[in-house]
C-alpha cells in the first residue's frame, strides 16, 4: 500500500526544492489516504455490515420463534367456537 518516498533534492538547489518536496510529501499522504480509504471501504465496511446483518438475522429468527409459540398458546386456549 505504500509507495517510494521522493528523491533527494539534490544539494545547492535551495529553498525552491523544499516547496517541492513538501508537495510531494503532500502528494504521498494523499495517496495513501486514498489507498486507506479505499482499503476500509473495500474490506472493513463489509465485514460491519456482515456482522450486523447476521445478528438482525439471529433477533428476526428469535423473534420468529416468539410469535409462533405466542400462536400455539392461543390455539390451545382458544376453546370451542360457539
Amino acid at each position: 500500500m505504500s509507495t517510494n518516498p521522493p528523491p533527494p533534492a539534490p544539494p545547492g538547489s535551495g529553498s525552491g526544492s523544499v516547496g517541492r518536496r513538501i508537495e510531494e510529501a503532500v502528494e504521498l499522504i494523499e495517496l495513501e489516504l486514498r489507498h486507506a480509504i479505499a482499503y476500509v471501504n473495500d474490506a472493513v465496511i463489509p465485514q460491519v455490515r456482515g456482522q450486523v446483518r447476521g445478528e438482525s438475522i439471529s433477533a428476526l429468527r428469535a423473534a420468529s420463534d416468539k410469535l409462533r409459540a405466542l400462536a400455539d398458546r392461543l390455539d390451545q386456549n382458544r376453546g370451542p367456537r360457539p
